[in-house]
């Protein structure tokens, strides 16, 4: 699944020695210091952000070798004219006594940066500098979304991003980096520390999203029927099997437990009341693409 989140940018200027022969790393030739400008950003960090998401530890411990040689674009438009910077070396930062607004120690993945010192560039190198572009946003690819509350994937769960539960707010642990695609200077930050815009693909991850929330209500809504009419039946159980259907066959489940738990609940009035609504997601779902 692709995420996106957002940085700081901060101006450092010439190369050391040390950067320098980094960079020459990634270059196809060799490079003085004075044609090359660098720039530190933080990238991303461990802080549950206002998505009710974060990183998880080692999440950000495999994306730093992931982003060195990653190239920086504008709004995500993957273009070779919008290629502006290059990350020529990254690490997971630190330490510092700075907590996560659930008070574990606050980690971030730093991110150095370079390009050329143009006359295309001077303006972009201007606004760096004058702090004016501040905010990039990165995209990356994870292999699951876990729930903080469960630990299960949070697609398959019960819990909601952003519900508390016992005292817990539940968010969604991004567990195993798999890739890395870019990152893009942007105008909104939204993570609390380093900001947030969600993925790259923005619109195709929205439309996914929506799917597995479709599902998701499909899965409570059959785990509740069939509560209902096999009450011998376990909670966790149900659940659990719910978990790895699909949509025909939730479908198929929850036609048939209706209409048991229809026929165990005797005749009806013509309103009912305490019974749960449907969410609209739901009963739009089966045109989702």
């Amino acid at each position: 699944m692709e995420i996106c989140k957002d940085a700081v940018v901060k101006g450092i200027g010439t190369p050391e020695e040390s950067d320098l022969a980094l960079i020459n790393g990634l270059a196809r030739r060799e490079l003085g210091a004075d044609e090359v400008y660098t720039f530190a950003l933080r990238l991303c960090d461990n802080d549950i952000d206002r998505d009710f998401e974060r990183f998880e530890d080692g999440t950000l411990d495999e994306l730093a070798p992931l982003f060195v040689g990653v190239s920086g674009v504008f709004d995500h438009q993957w273009s070779a004219r919008g290629q502006t910077a290059r990350i020529y070396r990254a690490e997971v930062v630190g330490g510092d006594g700075t907590l996560t607004v659930d008070g574990r120690a606050c980690r971030f993945l730093k991110g150095w940066a370079y390009m050329m010192r143009t006359d295309e560039n001077a303006a972009l190198i201007a606004e760096i500098d004058g702090g004016i572009k501040r905010e990039v946003s990165v995209g990356c690819a994870v292999e699951k979304i876990v729930c903080s509350v469960c630990g299960q994937e949070l697609d398959a769960c019960p819990h909601e991003k952003g519900e508390e539960y016992d005292g817990q707010v539940c968010h969604g642990v991004l567990t195993g980096a798999a890739d890395a695609y870019e990152w893009s200077f942007v105008a909104v930050p939204a993570q609390r520390r380093a900001g947030v815009i969600k993925s790259a693909g923005r619109r195709l991850e929205d439309e996914a999203r929506l799917g597995r929330k479709y599902l998701k209500g499909l899965r409570h809504e059959m785990v509740r029927l069939a509560g209902i009419a096999e009450p011998e039946a376990g909670h966790a159980l149900l659940e659990k099997v719910a978990g790895k259907l699909d949509e025909e066959e939730l479908l198929g489940l929850i036609k048939l437990f209706r209409g048991k738990a229809d026929r165990l609940a005797g005749p009806r009035v013509q309103l009912s009341y305490g019974e749960e609504a449907v969410p609209q997601e739901i009963a739009d779902g089966a045109f989702l693409i």
